[in-house]
């Protein structure tokens, strides 16, 4: 595999992430109350736990994004 591919590859994954993310983040800010009364229901848990919940899966969905995919694209794109 080339460095060309890896910079490719990298790239296309970062932009993949980054738009399920942006796709994530404002179903979110659109639908909060639906999702929280429905996944409050399904696992019998508060909305505030629900909510609380929400956000650390984006913030972990987004650390792992930048670490797995943005940061290998823009190092391969620096060598």
């Amino acid at each position: 595999m080339t460095q060309d591919m890896l910079t490719s590859f990298f790239g296309w994954m970062a932009v993949l992430n980054l738009a399920f993310l942006i796709l994530g983040g404002l179903m979110v800010m659109a639908m909060r109350d639906w999702a929280v009364k429905l996944h409050s229901r399904l696992f019998g848990l508060e909305a505030a736990v629900v909510r609380q919940a929400i956000y650390v899966w984006l913030g972990n969905y987004k650390i792992a994004t930048f670490v797995f995919s943005v940061v290998p694209y823009l190092a391969l794109r620096l060598v």
